[in-house]
């Protein structure tokens, strides 16, 4: 594909609501990746829906919306139509049998957990304290024959950082969707708690997780080693979980594999998938 040829245009939903971030600068950087790799010209626009209620048209070939600070269950504002509406109208764009090249979305995080309340699939609550850190993470049998996780171990690390859970898959709804549940989070034997849903297909192009797949180790261990991040985290974590952390963010086995495989896996398949009559 050359540069005079059509652009694999994405749009990136922006949900921080002007809150400071890591996560904008590691999905531009996944995304210019991409485009280099595969030599494809990429364009990528930007829409900041909880500020300026801007949310994409169905003009693009592939949809990334981020996540967000906050409590994913709507109160009625105005975004929150806006981005409700903007998820429904994928579905039904897809749902077209005219429409034969697809449109394809990634759910991160806030915007995971919001779809799963609009959609209905699954109970979202607040959790008794924050889930902050890397995990071991684990395929459900779908998850296992999923070609987003592919690439990776089962189980395999991610990078965690949420204040709410997504839990209770409702088995109705995700089978009237067709949707299909790919990680739970990691086996706690000697915790009483239901583990958190962590990733979902909610249809063959609609995918999501609750976790961070776009987070970078290079990132975050800039982030960790600043010391007043550096004791505020041994101060609400310990030592242990602080070293672990680091040492996890060194292995690139660890989070450099999941950050290397899902979002680069998605782009993939939203290319190969909208651009394969022209370029099979």
């Amino acid at each position: 594909m050359t540069t005079n040829e059509k652009h694999f245009r994405i749009a990136v939903l922006d949900m921080y609501d002007g809150h400071p971030n890591e996560g904008m600068r590691c999905i531009k950087k996944i995304i210019a990746a991409f485009g280099e790799q595969e030599n494809v010209p990429v364009e990528v626009t930007v829409f900041n829906v909880r500020q300026q209620l801007e949310v994409p048209g169905m003009d693009f070939d592939a949809y990334i919306s981020t996540g967000g600070p906050g409590n994913p269950a709507p109160v009625g504002e105005a975004w929150e139509k806006k981005f409700f509406g903007f998820l429904d109208k994928i579905l039904a764009y897809n749902a077209q049998r005219q429409n034969r090249i697809k449109k394809h979305l990634f759910l991160i995080c806030h915007s995971f957990q919001m779809a799963c309340i609009h959609w209905e699939l699954a109970a979202v609550s607040k959790r008794r304290k924050t889930s902050f850190g890397t995990f071991p993470v684990h395929k459900t049998s779908a998850g296992r024959k999923d070609p987003l996780l592919n690439g990776l171990s089962d189980p395999f690390w991610i990078v965690d950082s949420r204040d709410f859970q997504v839990t209770q898959p409702n088995r109705a709804a995700f089978d009237a969707l067709g949707a299909k549940l790919l990680c739970l989070e990691k086996i706690r034997p000697h915790v009483p708690l239901e583990r958190a849903v962590m990733a979902i297909r909610f249809s063959n192009e609609v995918v999501g997780t609750q976790f961070h797949p776009e987070a970078d180790a290079e990132g975050m261990l800039r982030y960790f080693l600043n010391e007043d991040k550096k004791e505020a985290i041994i101060k609400a974590h310990g030592e242990q979980k602080y070293g672990d952390m680091i040492e996890h963010l060194n292995d690139p086995d660890k989070i450099s594999m999941t950050e290397a495989v899902i979002i680069p896996a998605f782009l993939k398949n939203a290319f190969n998938k909208t651009f394969q009559p022209a370029y099979a």
